[in-house]
This record gives C-alpha cells, sequence and structure tokens, in this order.
C-alpha cells in the first residue's frame, strides 16, 4: 500500500530538476547514472516541515577543497563526538580519502584532517566511527571501505593498490589520526569492499564486509564471497572469521548472480550493504533481488540463514540498504532503482523506494507498508525519461523519525510511529540536490551533496529534539 500524505505532495510537487552533472551510483546494480538538478530555487534551499522540523534551515554548506587540482564527489556522512566524517567517491581517481571537520560551530565546519587517501587507484565512500574499549585498544576507531578502480572499465591510466577492503585508523584525536591496520579483500578481486559495518560481541569488535561482487570472480581464483566476518579486535590484527555463501537460502538461486523468484521473475542477487542490530546477534544483509537476509551471527564462525524480505511480481528488487527502529522489531528496506523504464515489462516502471517490514518473526518478515515521495511514485511511460534521480538511497532512524537520503529529492523526514503508515514531516531540497547520505548527531542533521558537500542542517533556536 503505497502513503503520500498531502505533506510529501507539498514538499514535492515544486521540484522540477532537469539533469546536468552525471556521477555513477552504486558499482553495477541498474547501471545508470545519478543526475542532479540545475537551479530551480534561485540558489535557495527549499526545507518544509511541521512539528520538530517547522523552522529548520540550512546553516552551512561547504565544498570539499581540491587535494590535487580536480574537483571532489562526495559520498557518505558520518558523525562521532563532534566531528563529521565525509567519504568520497571516484570522482577524477584521485584518492581524495574521507575528510574529518570539527563541528564545534556547526555553522562553520573546519575541515582538521584527511584519512585514507594514500592508497592509490582506490576511493573511500563508506565511513564509520566508534567508541572502542577492548583488550587491544580504547579509543575511537575509523573504519573505510577501500575500493580498487578498475582500470579496464574506466580507463584509468594511473597507479593502483594490489587490495581492497577496510583500512581502520585510530582518531581518538580526529585532528591527528593515526593508522591502525587494513583488512585486504584478495588482490585477484578487482573491485573491494563496498559497504560494511563494525559491532560488537562479547568484548570483540567485529567488521562485516561485503566485498563487492567477490563470487563473480571465483572463476578466476577468487576465494572469498560477498560477505566476510572479521575479528578487529586487535585493529592492527585483523582476522578471518568467515564468509557466507547464500546458496543455503535454497530455491532457484544458482550461487552465481542468476535468480529466479517464486513467480519465475528472473533477478539478479548480489550483496550491496550489511549492518547489524544493538546486540551484535542479528546482521542484515542488503541482497539487491534476493531482498534483505538475516543471519545469526552470534557465532560469526559459523553465520546462520534466518529468514529474507520477498517481492511480489512486479516489483524490482535492489534491496540497497537497511536500518532497525522500534527496538529492533521494524525494518527499514530502502531499493535503489535507477530504471524507472524496465528490462522487465511486468515490473513497476518507477524509482526505488521505502518498504517497512515487522520482522518480530526474524523468520518471516511481514511487509506493512511502503513510502514515496511523489517523484519516486510517479509511473514513468515506456521510452519516456524523467529529468533528475529520484530513487531513495541510505535510511537512518533517531527515535521515531526515518531520515532518507534521495539524490534529486533530497532529505525526507518520515514519522514512523505508526510503522503501518509512515508519514512525511520534513523535506530539505538543496538547490542542484545530489544527495548521497545522511545522518543526525547532536543538534543537526548533516547531507552530503555529491556535487556540493557537506550541508548542515539546524532548527531555529533550541535545536533538533
Amino acid at each position: 500500500m503505497i502513503k503520500l500524505s498531502s505533506k510529501v505532495l507539498a514538499g514535492t510537487l515544486a521540484i522540477t530538476l532537469a539533469g546536468t552533472s552525471l556521477a555513477w551510483a552504486c558499482e553495477d546494480g541498474q547501471k545508470s547514472y545519478i543526475e542532479a538538478g540545475v537551479s530551480t530555487f534561485g540558489g535557495i534551499p527549499l526545507v518544509k516541515g511541521t512539528k520538530n522540523f517547522m523552522n529548520l534551515q540550512e546553516t552551512a554548506a561547504v565544498p570539499l577543497k581540491e587535494l590535487k587540482g580536480s574537483s571532489v564527489t562526495t559520498a557518505d556522512v558520518f558523525a562521532h563526538n563532534g566531528y563529521a566524517y565525509l567519504g568520497t567517491h571516484r570522482g577524477k581517481m584521485t584518492n581524495e580519502g574521507v575528510r574529518i571537520f570539527d563541528m564545534k560551530d556547526p555553522a562553520n565546519p573546519e575541515e582538521v584532517a584527511v584519512i585514507g587517501n594514500d592508497i592509490p587507484g582506490t576511493w573511500q565512500e563508506k565511513v564509520i566511527v566508534r567508541s572502542v574499549s577492548t583488550p587491544s585498544f580504547k579509543g575511537d576507531i575509523a573504519a573505510i571501505s577501500v575500493q580498487r578502480v578498475d582500470k579496464e572499465r574506466y580507463g584509468y591510466e594511473g597507479e593502483t593498490s594490489p587490495n581492497g577492503g577496510v583500512v581502520l585508523y585510530d582518531v581518538t584525536n580526529p585532528a591527528s589520526p593515526k593508522k591502525l591496520g587494513f583488512w585486504k579483500t584478495p588482490s585477484n578481486l578487482p573491485t573491494g569492499t563496498h559497504e560494511f559495518w563494525l559491532t560488537e560481541q562479547n568484548n570483540r569488535l567485529i567488521l562485516l564486509a561485503t566485498n563487492y561482487q567477490a563470487k563473480r570472480y571465483k572463476d578466476q581464483g577468487v576465494e572469498v564471497h560477498d560477505f566476510s566476518i572479521v575479528d578487529v579486535t586487535d585493529p592492527t590484527q585483523p582476522k578471518d572469521l568467515s564468509n557466507w555463501d547464500p546458496t543455503e537460502v535454497g530455491g532457484a538461486f544458482d550461487g552465481n548472480y542468476t535468480y529466479k523468484d517464486e513467480t519465475g521473475a528472473s533477478r539478479t542477487a548480489f550483496l550491496h550493504s550489511v549492518i547489524a542490530d544493538e546486540t551484535g546477534k542479528y546482521a542484515y544483509l542488503s541482497y539487491w533481488d534476493l531482498g534483505t537476509i538475516i543471519l545469526n551471527i552470534e557465532d560469526p564462525e559459523n553465520p546462520k540463514f534466518v529468514g529474507r524480505t520477498k517481492f511480489e511480481r512486479d516489483v524490482q528488487g535492489a534491496a540497497h540498504s537497511a536500518a532497525l527502529a522500534h527496538g529492533g522489531n521494524i525494518l527499514i528496506e530502502t531499493r535503489e532503482v535507477f530504471n524507472p523504464d524496465p528490462h522487465d515489462p511486468a515490473f513497476e516502471r518507477g524509482w526505488g523506494y521505502v518498504r517497512v517490514y515487522d520482522i518480530k518473526d526474524k523468520s518471516n518478515p511481514v511487509l506493512l507498508s511502503t513510502f514515496r515521495t511523489l517523484n519516486s511514485a510517479v509511473q514513468i511511460k515506456a521510452g519516456e525519461r524523467q529529468p533528475g534521480t529520484y530513487t531513495v538511497h541510505d535510511p537512518k532512524v533517531r527515535g521515531n523519525t526515518l531520515y532518507l537520503s534521495h539524490y534529486s529529492d533530497g532529505i525526507r523526514m518520515v514519522d514512523l510511529t505508526d510503522p503501518s503508515n509512515p508519514v512525511e514531516v520534513g523535506s530539505y531540497v538543496s538547490d542542484k540536490a545530489n544527495v548521497w547520505g545522511v545522518f543526525v548527531d547532536r543538534n543537526y542533521i548533516l547531507a552530503s551533496d555529491m556535487g556540493q558537500g557537506l550541508k548542515v542542517l539546524q532548527k531555529k533556536g533550541t535545536g533538533l529534539r
């Protein structure tokens, strides 16, 4: 059931963006472009909201410093202990690393350090920071995904790293970071780690890594699968614990990337991202058309399949990212669909949107509702091209509010008090919006706009609650 409130209509009717700048999105998936918009607001962000978002405003817009004379494309954003961490996309393939900003004055973020920019021929999209206390390390750890540039695919002629993976830094003092270790994917895997998660189990720090389409290269001797579990309790000495192969899901999944679902639809299955719950007991793997797979990882050396989400015949899969709400009983699944004119005529002709599941019984996720912006709900006629990119991207949850990064639709704030009836309560669409990531910290919301850098939103007066 589609939920489109009057607030959604009001916040999106004014948006008609024509594509100008182009950049690759996730490295395969729909194999399409992300399009930013031309100026339609005269340089002024469009902000709408109710409740806690009535007086939200953009207080900072910080372009990234050019390190090597080329423009920088931003990726994920994270915040921890008063600092913001901004990843970078492939851009000009100049290895721009992760930028660290002091957020003491949120209206004037100050870039104080760069990490991860010393691995040639790679880029660093994903970043997570955690406070850690183990027998081997006490302090703040920043983990960064490392993906290798495919020379043949992108015509890259520079130096490349022999490995992808996840690099770990001590950022207890963010202005003076120190490299700790590097968990490396095999040298014969031309991709690397796309996204990952950090979780704690019984005084151990565990890395959950998605090795981008690793199984595709099995004939070339790549031994890891798309999902690896690694012990990084001692961040200077990462230790592999296990790799998980989704063939145990059963059905018509052939163990590579061709998959026929229960309805006979041909689909694609590869692991895009992963999260864990607060206990570190369950992992949620966004496995594209195979849905969100739930694993019990209490014994990280032997992960066990519990259940997964599934798609109706007319729904393109593309399970891209996940978040949890209501104490872990509600699963938010975002679907990154770039091509509203799909190859399968039975699929709906719209951008990707949100699906909300009840997972109290993790072996049987139950779809409660969907949430779409007006633009993502538009059904495109065959052969037509809608300007802009309106698929949903990443979800974050704070309390009962879901925050969505939505490319040309900016950031959407959604009330999940009743998960069966999600209602938009706020929206932010920057001029030429192309929002990749969103993160909520203290009294501000952070957005990473691919072409414009770090954006900061704050509420006038007392700030966000």
